[in-house]
């Protein structure tokens, strides 16, 4: 199979059995070893810039077709979605490459009969590309935004009613894009200087972070688990707003530290960094496989001060009471902080999901605060902007377990800090949309 044709298979793959896209591509390539590096970075932008434009995409074919997205084969239908993405956000490749693959596609697979359905609906589209009436804007603003950004329009309602229009706006545009590879230096072994010019030798791009003092932006990377930096654990990858809650926990060396839901590890790793090896730091996760993934990089990361622990976040357990200096609450969530980088969130995820998460979250909280020292620090994140899910927990733990919200110190203008939390929007710092708020246990 050629790389749109892997591209199709792999987007079926996702929409019909509600499949992770990261987990697809990652099993794809795998089992696919020979697929060139070039054609792993087209693969990846087809599923990944289809996924985030799909509801766009879906809305473009049903104004040219007469046989609605609806009623069509899957196959089909996602041959013309990949196509449509490239005719109109992949300017570079010519539409007549794009229609050409896609009918070849239709009759490789025997639907020889639609191949002139899907040849005559591509080049109507492709004629028509700069002139797609959308709804009106100052009529129908939810259409308007869930129909340009591939919402559910539940989604941009609570958007609006959060944050107004205009932000709502600004946040959809800023999950349209693509996000950039965010590395975190591992100081305990290399600078950042040092790094940066080891990256740039290997032939990669790379830019200072504009969070964090200790990230760099990565492009031109191909493959980057073969990179020599990478191999001799010089970096970990972790997005800006991941790394600043750990520079809001202000780790010592000396510090007893509970990471309570740490896969993938990051947040453990940096906080292993900014503590010299020293002190402590208990990682913790539900699921074995995740716990050996994080093992794997802890040994290539050459970390001493992390003791791995296979333990349920929801259970308190009686040995850890009051052990802990400080403790990471990073929850799981509905996740609409990450959909540049997990587009299928945008169509999996339903308002019901969110209240059984905030259970999940509440249950967490309750969970783990015993672990902490009084007067000792407990960090609450999500990845999400939902105020049910952030600032309404927050409220009701400090309410009924004995923690205050203490000020925020960091050299960033974001609202809310010296109240003792915030909310980090992907269109403030091109990062993902994260919610952190810094608790004091008083009794």
């Amino acid at each position: 199979m050629n790389a749109r044709e892997i591209a199709v298979y792999a987007l079926i793959d996702i929409l019909e059995q509600q499949s992770y896209n990261n987990l697809t591509l990652k099993k794809i390539f795998s089992e696919n070893k020979d697929i060139s590096t070039q054609d792993r970075a087209f693969i990846t932008e087809l599923v990944n810039g289809t996924l985030r434009n799909i509801i766009y995409i879906d809305y473009i074919i049903n104004s040219f077709s007469n046989t609605k997205t609806k009623k069509m084969k899957p196959l089909i239908l996602n041959i013309l979605r990949i196509s449509v993405y490239q005719i109109k956000f992949m300017e570079k490749i010519p539409t007549s490459a794009v229609c050409n693959e896609a009918v070849n596609f239709t009759k490789k697979k025997k639907f020889n009969g639609l191949s002139g359905f899907v040849n005559g609906v591509l080049r109507n589209i492709a004629r028509n590309i700069d002139n797609i009436a959308l709804p009106d804007e100052e009529k129908t603003p939810i259409e308007f935004l869930a129909t340009k950004y591939s919402y559910e329009k539940w989604v941009i309602e609570k958007l609006i009613k959060q944050f107004g229009y205009e932000k709502a706006k600004e946040i959809c545009k800023a999950n349209a894009l693509a996000p950039k590879v965010s590395i975190c230096v591992n100081t305990n072994k290399i600078t950042k200087n040092e790094l940066k010019d080891m990256l740039i030798k290997e032939g990669m791009n790379v830019e200072e972070g504009n969070i964090s003092n200790n990230s760099l932006y990565i492009t031109k990377t191909k493959n980057i688990a073969n990179s020599n930096a990478f191999k001799k654990g010089y970096f970990h990858i972790m997005d800006q707003s991941s790394m600043l809650l750990v520079e809001i926990l202000n780790p010592k060396e000396d510090d007893v530290i509970i990471d309570v839901c740490s896969a993938p590890g990051g947040k453990s790793f940096y906080c292993s960094y900014i503590m010299k090896n020293k002190g402590k730091i208990f990682s913790r996760d539900i699921h074995s496989h995740k716990i050996e993934l994080i093992k794997d990089t802890i040994k290539r990361l050459d970390i001493k001060n992390i003791d791995l622990e296979l333990k349920d976040g929801t259970i308190f357990y009686k040995e850890n009471e009051e052990i802990a200096d400080k403790i990471i609450v990073d929850v799981p969530c509905s996740g609409f902080g990450i959909v540049r980088k997990k587009p299928d969130i945008k169509y999996t995820k339903t308002e019901d999901d969110i209240k059984e998460l905030v259970c999940i979250q509440r249950e967490i909280l309750k969970a783990s605060y015993k672990y902490v020292k009084k007067g000792g620090t407990l960090l609450y994140s999500t990845c999400t902007l939902f105020e049910e899910e952030n600032i309404q927990n927050v409220k009701w733990f400090c309410k009924n377990y004995g923690f205050e919200l203490c000020s925020i110190d960091i050299p960033l203008n974001i609202e809310d800090k010296h109240k003792g939390y915030i909310t980090i929007l992907p269109s403030m710092f091109n990062t993902d949309g994260f919610f952190i708020a810094k608790l004091k246990r008083i009794n």
